[in-house]
């Protein structure tokens, strides 16, 4: 029997009863594609290298622990874990931006900016799709005059100028209603883990 001639499920099945060579070629066969979507995303060989070890690690464990069932989407699968441990590596290094009580506030900043990935495959536009669903959802616990200067800011695309025409307040009164709708937006993104998470 010639293992590359099987099926990713069938290998996969291969591997969790005993057979190491099943996960060598399953390796082989995604290894290319999953440590170019890193390398595209880091722009660091040395840190490609170490999150792609990551993925596959963590691949591993998942099968021998009985929680993999994916029922043979095995490299859509793969490249989510990838994804996400990519994700973790910009939290560490701040790299995504964030707003808190001690940022200084940028108006331009839009709580729907993200890591830009150029081309997105289906599997990050997919991603996308959900958390802005997500975040859309989150607003709706916004106390009303920020969950309304959200919409304005965010969806009418509206000036914070015209914001404070059209509400009879002054500009700083809109910046800081602003600010802290994003303030709270970041404490509900924490407190539900939202950020890309499959």
């Amino acid at each position: 029997m010639v293992l590359s001639n099987l099926g990713d499920s069938e290998l996969i099945t291969f591997y969790i009863n005993g057979n190491e060579k099943a996960f060598e070629t399953l390796l082989l066969r995604h290894k290319d594609r999953i440590y170019r979507y890193i390398y595209s995303k880091l722009k660091d060989g040395q840190l490609s290298n170490d999150v792609f070890q990551d993925t596959f690690v963590k691949v591993v464990n998942t099968i021998k622990l009985g929680n993999y069932n994916e029922e043979g989407k095995f490299l859509p699968w793969c490249m989510r874990i990838a994804h996400n441990l990519v994700i973790d590596h910009f939290r560490r290094q701040k790299k995504m931006r964030t707003i808190s009580e001690t940022s200084q506030f940028d108006p331009s900043y839009s709580i729907f900016q993200k890591i830009d990935s150029g081309e997105k495959n289906y599997i990050e536009t997919k991603t996308q799709d959900e958390l802005e669903t997500q975040m859309v959802s989150l607003i709706d616990h916004l106390p009303e005059v920020q969950k309304e200067i959200i919409r304005l800011r965010i969806f009418q695309d509206m000036s914070f100028k015209e914001i404070a025409e059209q509400k009879d307040i002054s500009i700083n009164t809109a910046l800081g209603r602003m600010r802290y709708a994003l303030i709270n937006m970041r404490k509900l993104i924490d407190k539900h883990k939202l950020v890309i998470d499959f």
